[in-house]
């Protein structure tokens, strides 16, 4: 899994305990606005506490832009707590904004977040990949899709590439689980598109093209993106980082790309700056334009800043699991988790007190020349 994506787990347990009267939301009047189904944004609260009024105003606010999609990030730990007995308040809030507000979504499941396999619930154990069944993931994929169906797109791992960093045997073994589950999905669900994540610039920072080379199967090959380096600060200038985008072709062969989570962070910090992120996000719907009959999606992460300090943690608890962030080495070490903090706590286009960035108009500007 993108290390950012733990900055949305975070809020989980305030959606969780909002979640109850979010169904009233159902029944509500669908958006007829035209948007571009391909273009998606990471929509998010710029706050620890939430109420359901904020998470309508903050969906609203999203589609009015034009987008069509966003990201709902859904851990099987939470869904499926006990075997074969399904806990939807979390997911049902999350996926009737996204059908009010007419925003297709691509769900993020569980099987790989990283170096973490996982988090699955307390009834399967912490399972090696051979272990796992696919039977398992089937059924609760199963659940989901049949009870939701804003969802077209399904990432079965993210971050792919840590988990096979140093375990490249396990690759074949991976190969095999996702290709059963793939195939036994798309015969209920065959306009569902199923595929696996890596993040581009552990790939390039790391040398580990081969890894993603190895794992081009399903409908797609997903990237998320950030222009840092292995100490999380901002190296790359905007067209640098374009350039770097254009290596996912070859990455990814004859497959379609996802763009999963593309971001700049505006934190001095790291390197950042709002200009910097103006110039990189128009750069960066360039290239989406250009190349758009080989983009699957093209999702921007994200919406709103988060307060300091309140992005990423080292360990971050999903449920009763944990997942791990970084790697051996300079990958945990403090001076690195506190840039990955200041960059994601800093990637959005609207600041935490609400204040729109200008990257936030360029993206509106952005969007409708797509649609």
């Amino acid at each position: 899994m993108d290390k950012k994506i733990l900055s949305v787990a975070i809020g989980i347990a305030v959606i969780i305990a909002i979640a109850v009267i979010a169904t009233a939301l159902q029944s509500s009047e669908i958006s007829t606005q035209k948007t571009n189904e391909r273009i998606g944004l990471v929509i998010n609260s710029p706050h620890q506490a939430t109420t359901l009024q904020d998470l309508d105003q903050i969906y609203s606010q999203a589609s009015k832009t034009g987008i069509g999609r966003s990201n709902v990030y859904l851990f099987w730990n939470l869904v499926e707590p006990i075997r074969g007995e399904y806990d939807w308040k979390q997911s049902d809030a999350l996926m009737s904004f996204n059908k009010k507000n007419n925003l297709k979504v691509t769900l993020y499941f569980s099987i790989i977040n990283g170096e973490t396999l996982g988090p699955f619930p307390n009834w399967i154990g912490k399972p090696s990949l051979n272990a796992i069944g696919e039977d398992r993931i089937v059924s609760v994929l199963d659940a989901i899709l049949s009870r939701y169906d804003v969802v077209d797109t399904v990432i079965l791992a993210g971050q792919t590439e840590s988990q096979f960093r140093y375990n490249e045997q396990n690759i074949p073994v991976y190969k095999e689980l996702f290709n059963e589950v793939y195939d036994k999905i798309k015969e209920k669900y065959p306009d569902v598109k199923i595929g696996n994540a890596f993040a581009l610039d552990q790939v390039l920072n790391k040398n580990l093209q081969n890894i993603v080379t190895d794992l081009t199967i399903g409908d797609f090959v997903a990237f998320s993106y950030s222009p840092v380096n292995s100490l999380n600060d901002i190296v790359k200038t905007p067209k640098q980082a374009v350039e770097d985008l254009g290596e996912i072709f070859d990455l990814a062969d004859d497959k379609k790309v996802g763009i999963f989570e593309i971001s700049w962070s505006t934190s001095d910090f790291v390197g950042g700056s709002d200009s910097v992120q103006v110039d990189f996000l128009e750069k960066a719907f360039e290239f989406y334009i250009k190349n758009e009959s080989k983009i699957e999606f093209f999702t921007w992460y994200r919406q709103y800043d988060k307060p300091e300090g309140t992005c990423v943690f080292e360990e971050q608890e999903i449920g009763n699991d944990t997942l791990i962030v970084g790697g051996s080495g300079l990958g945990n070490s403090e001076h690195v988790i506190e840039r990955l903090n200041q960059y994601v706590c800093n990637a959005g286009l609207i600041n935490n007190d609400g204040v729109p960035k200008p990257s936030w108009n360029e993206f509106k500007k952005q969007v409708q020349m797509t649609n």
